[in-house]
């Protein structure tokens, strides 16, 4: 009875549930290894989708994607040699001159540790000569002689102390961290080493991705039974769209906020310092929350430098940057292509790092958009097909309570 409904819902054997919790466990047990890999193909999608339709375009006029491909390459590599040809002196300038103030800072903040510990030091032994002073008078008030073995007395004045001992103080402490930090340098060359390795994967892989996708994306509908192909078409379709909008608004504000960076640091620093330190910002802008704050800190360390009110105009200055990016950019840029919340973007960027590495937070926002594509199409036309954006805020304030604040 082919049509009989109980056969289509014939339970699994005991053999599919222990092959499938094998899969799972290997999947687990190497996952550290297939993270790059993951990592790699994510980049590679969310970048064909992002230049497809450049390419889809261009091959209107061309005939092909191969040529189309091959003209977008070459000019992003172009820029990208331009970019690296003409900043790579200032570049080497500016790390020097970080490099240089790096030894100056650590001195300076070595100078009230070195005085915090003598000060506690001259505490130690002026508390050790009171509590001493006080044990001995209560020792001849109850009767007992001076000097008894084995009295608390003689058993302070025995410990020894060494002002010298550095062992235990905060100034070694913070020279061990130090030395931990340098002792390091191996394995962040190592991850730098992988990164480039990751990024070069991806650089290639995205070539031969535009060159012909649809080898690519059949090969995930074959994953999929025919019943679900319709469903996972429309889900495809709006990340499609989104990818690209979603790419031009973060390449858009990486240009702004650059700009922005070059144009107020340039009377403070000069032009060459001005154009690193906006080629940071621009660059770090990709990086949702933590990017500002980041491209902050090597403008900061050469206001250091300078001396002077020069680190308080560069704190005004990126404080002004950011102020503008949350209340123009981020509102009438990011906000048409990407409605997110600030804690579902933390949350994703906290996940992918610790599942993906350091480039994690390149996937971060967009994996949160897809996230939120997935549960509308899977779920949520399912399960709640009449509920709207409306009811749910609805809902939420009555969680709150708000709806009886507002009555009241």
């Amino acid at each position: 009875m082919p049509n009989n409904p109980e056969a289509k819902s014939a339970p699994h054997p005991v053999s599919f549930y222990v092959i499938l919790g094998a899969a799972l466990f290997a999947f687990i047990k190497t996952f550290s290894v297939l993270s790059p890999i993951l990592l790699s193909f994510l980049l590679m999608l969310l970048m064909t989708l992002a230049v497809n339709p450049v390419i889809s375009w261009m091959r209107g006029v061309t005939g092909g994607r191969k040529i189309p491909t091959g003209l977008v390459v070459a000019g992003l590599a172009a820029i990208i040699a331009l970019v690296g040809w003409s900043l790579f002196g200032p570049m080497k300038d500016s790390v020097i001159k970080i490099s240089d103030a790096v030894p100056g800072y650590w001195e300076r903040l070595q100078k009230p540790l070195i005085k915090m510990e003598q000060q506690a030091v001259i505490f130690e032994k002026k508390l050790q000569a009171e509590v001493s002073t006080e044990i001995a008078r209560e020792d001849r008030s109850e009767g007992k002689p001076p000097g008894k073995p084995g009295t608390v007395s003689q058993i302070a004045a025995s410990k020894p102390s060494n002002p010298s001992d550095e062992s235990n103080s905060l100034r070694s402490r913070l020279n061990e961290m130090a030395q931990d930090l340098l002792g390091s340098f191996t394995a962040g060359a190592f991850n730098g080493a992988q990164t480039l390795v990751v990024l070069g994967t991806v650089f290639f892989g995205v070539v031969f991705m535009l060159m012909n996708p649809r080898p690519v994306f059949g090969a995930m509908f074959s994953l999929l039974p025919e019943e679900h192909h319709q469903k996972a078409l429309i889900i495809l379709q709006r990340i499609g769209k989104f990818v690209p909008a979603w790419a031009g608004s973060t390449l858009l504000g990486m240009l702004i906020i650059g700009l922005l960076v070059f144009l107020l640091m340039w009377p403070i620093f000069g032009f060459m310092d001005a154009l690193v330190l906006g080629l940071i910002a621009g660059i770090l802008e990709s990086i949702p929350f933590l990017g500002p704050i980041l491209s902050a800190l090597p403008a900061l360390l050469l206001g250091l430098g300078q001396g002077g009110m020069t680190p308080l105009w560069v704190i005004f200055a990126y404080t002004a940057v950011q102020a503008l990016e949350n209340n123009v950019l981020s509102p009438f840029i990011m906000a048409r292509t990407m409605k997110l919340h600030p804690v579902a973007v933390i949350f994703s960027m906290l996940l992918c790092v610790a599942t993906f590495g350091v480039l994690g937070v390149l996937v971060a926002a967009p994996l949160v958009a897809v996230a939120g594509i997935v549960h509308n199409e899977l779920y949520r036309k399912r399960f709640l097909p009449s509920v709207t954006d409306a009811d749910l805020d609805r809902l939420a304030g009555i969680a709150l309570h708000e709806n009886y604040v507002c009555r009241k």
